[in-house]
């Protein structure tokens, strides 16, 4: 009998009920002249851009001083960035909590507008690479990016803003320090002499774990130099980041999270993970009688070594990646009510990947121990290229209304190579019993990916404060190498196409005396879904819906008192009916697992005075089923955050309580392999910081 979801209807009906209310009391000191860069590569105000996007700005990831970056992104609606253990996370821009080999590539995670991975190498924990910390904000784009992302933004987009360099001499120090040993130093300074600036932020932590034998070391490392010449502007960025992690895995049981006896408990002691990043990019720009031109060379390398605690026989996993890259883009001085952007971005990429069992594996499933040997099951290369054209228009019909039309062509190539045997013998060529060894090798082969994304909007001003906008788009998601070359079973070829994706969103944003609204509804089809079948091939074929209504608002109630609340009620649902891995059942219309339909979150927050502030934020997760038949689901919960920060002096002391109600929650549930699977909320934190500025 299937399990029922415990619903909350009453909590999206009070946050409308309340946004409205006070929308109607106030207007807006916040406007719509608000200015983003992730949407168009360039700063681009708010009221231009027909699409939703959101950013965490510096005052905001100041309050917060995130430990893991889930906490700042609670705000925006539609999103959640779902915390594993340590600092590994899982994403869901308007879209279930995606997991499996492609799962990243439905979403562009980028660094002042340069993409962290290579298209096709995604990976699902790769915010862990940026310096969030230290950041000056966090764009965020809901639905398909625009025209100017490409493969990777198929449900949205996430942007990195790194700080910038200061006029003058400037710089801070900063100290936490939190439970289970958690320790942080975080330090800054930037001058600008002549035409030439230099910031360094530099960031060290160290966590011994909530949970038995788990715990991080991180340090992040930027760079940032820029030179104003009379005629060049160029921007470049230097940075580093390292992460040395013992992971603890999941906890199995029904609510196994509200279990004192458990909750600290960790199945896989020896789980870890090791990851480094470095990557250096430039932003060279220059203005002609034409118009506008940028171009944005890059290079990063990246590498990362973990123990796959979650898959039978924990084979460890040797991957690296490097890549260099350029992108470029003209955009004309504004004429006759024409605008237009044209460019082109050009990557090479080459890849590794290694997959080691270092024991045989001993398993009451005679087939599993049969199938799963000692030694090497994966070791392949591949070397990428990708060309991406693009334009966008934008015409300006009237004061009041903007159309806007944007194009892009990409052109995407593997070359593989396998350096093992071919097939689904063990490394050494002989056989397994049982009909053959559990991973298959494909032969070396080329791949090419052909994809075109769209998008049309308008805009229309209502009024100076208020507007309506449209967006229609497609957009796509070429298949990831390691959908391409990591198979299984008797699969010698992935036959697999890239996704699509057709969203319609229509959009409405108002700004009042003291307040700023917007709201959204969205309706997406997504086709030519990969996943792997009953017989743990990866194919192509599937479809799911997805669709949902967003609201966000910021409300000055008072000179010191500022209200900002966010929502989403969304459902996400199988739009076929697909023989996914270990399900019978007909799932077609049913909802698809992780994807909770109500999410929100509101934030109070106190100026006492000009140095001296006290936030309290409440984080709604509403019920959610977690798997894909909808038999078991999770319940939701409700977490209460307070943070303080006041003056001492010429230092600044931060305090901030976390789950201030002690309550048991999971931060991310699933069923899977006839258990149910929790990463574990951690109960009551307090985290003390101590800052400093010069």
């Amino acid at each position: 009998m299937p399990i029922k979801i415990i619903k909350r209807p009453f909590i999206l009906p009070i946050l409308l009920t309340s946004l409205l209310t006070v929308a109607t009391q106030h207007a807006s000191a916040v406007t719509l002249d608000t200015v983003l860069v992730s949407h168009d590569r360039e700063q681009v105000p708010l009221r231009d851009i027909a699409a939703s996007i959101d950013a965490v700005d510096t005052e905001h990831l100041q309050t917060v001083n995130h430990v893991h970056v889930n906490e700042s992104m609670a705000q925006v609606p539609g999103v959640w960035v779902s915390r594993g253990n340590g600092q590994e996370h899982l994403t869901a821009i308007r879209s279930p909590v995606l997991t499996g080999a492609g799962s990243c590539g439905a979403f562009q995670m980028s660094l002042d507008n340069i993409p962290l991975r290579a298209a096709g190498f995604c990976n699902v924990n790769q915010l862990f690479e940026v310096n969030t910390e230290q950041a000056m904000a966090i764009e965020v784009i809901r639905g398909p990016g625009s025209v100017l992302y490409g493969s990777n933004a198929l449900h949205g987009a996430i942007n990195v803003l790194s700080q910038g360099v200061s006029e003058t001499l400037s710089g801070m120090i900063a100290v936490d320090a939190g439970p289970h040993g958690y320790q942080r130093v975080k330090a800054s300074t930037s001058n600008t002499k002549g035409s030439h600036g230099l910031r360094l932020n530099v960031n060290g932590a160290r966590d011994a774990g909530y949970k038995d034998d788990s715990g991080f070391d991180q340090q992040k490392l930027d760079i940032k130099h820029q030179y104003r010449g009379d005629k060049y502007h160029v921007t470049s960025l230097l940075t580093h980041s390292n992460l040395n992690q013992q992971t603890a895995g999941y906890l199995l049981g029904y609510k196994a999270y509200e279990d004192d006896n458990l909750k600290t408990s960790n199945p896989n002691p020896e789980a870890f993970r090791d990851a480094n990043s470095t990557r250096m990019q430039s932003h060279i720009d220059w203005q002609t009688a034409m118009g506008e031109w940028s171009i944005s060379p890059y290079y990063r390398h990246t590498s990362m070594d973990f123990l796959m605690h979650f898959l039978p026989g924990t084979p460890l996993e040797e991957n690296a990646q490097q890549s260099l890259g350029v992108q470029s883009m003209f955009k004309n001085r504004y004429v006759n009510a024409l605008e237009y952007r044209v460019g082109i971005d050009l990557e090479f990429t080459v890849a590794e990947l290694r997959q080691t069992q270092a024991l045989a594996l001993i398993h009451p499933s005679a087939f599993l121990s049969a199938t799963l040997p000692q030694g090497q099951q994966y070791d392949y290369t591949v070397q990428a290229t990708m060309l991406s054209p693009f334009t966008m228009l934008t015409f300006h019909i009237s004061e009041q209304d903007q159309l806007s039309v944007g194009l892009r062509a990409e052109y995407l190539t593997y070359d593989y190579q396998n350096n093992l045997l071919d097939g689904r013998s063990k490394d050494d060529g002989t056989a397994c019993d049982m009909g053959g060894c559990r991973y298959s090798r494909p032969e070396d082969r080329d791949d090419t990916f052909n994809n075109i994304s769209s998008q049309l909007g308008w805009i229309h001003n209502i009024n100076q404060n208020r507007q309506t906008f449209f967006n229609l788009s497609h957009a796509f998601r070429t298949p990831q190498a390691s959908e391409l070359y990591r198979l299984q079973n008797d699969q010698q070829v992935a036959e697999l196409k890239s996704e699509q994706i057709n969203s319609f969103e229509m959009g409405y944003r108002a700004s009042y005396e003291n307040a700023n609204i917007s709201a959204a509804v969205f309706f997406m089809a997504k086709d030519n879904v990969i996943f792997q079948n009953s017989d743990r091939e990866n194919v192509s074929g599937g479809r799911t819906q997805h669709q949902g209504l967003e609201l966000q608002g910021s409300f000055a109630m008072t000179q010191s008192l500022r209200l900002d609340m966010s929502g989403s009620y969304a459902r996400h649902t199988y739009d076929s009916d697909i023989a996914l891995r270990g399900v019978t059942e007909n799932i077609k219309g049913n909802e698809i697992d992780t994807a909770p339909k109500a999410m929100g979150s509101a934030q109070l927050n106190w100026q006492i005075s000009q140095h001296n502030k006290l936030a309290l934020e409440w984080v709604h997760m509403g019920a959610y089923f977690t798997d894909e038949a909808n038999l078991h689901s999770y319940d939701g919960h409700d977490l209460v955050n307070v943070r303080l920060m006041m003056a001492l002096g010429n230092w600044q002391l931060g305090a901030r309580i976390n789950n201030v109600m002690d309550t048991d929650y999971a931060e991310r549930a699933d069923y899977a392999f006839g258990n149910d699977r929790y990463f574990v909320g951690e109960p009551r934190s307090v985290y003390v910081s101590l800052a400093s500025e010069f």
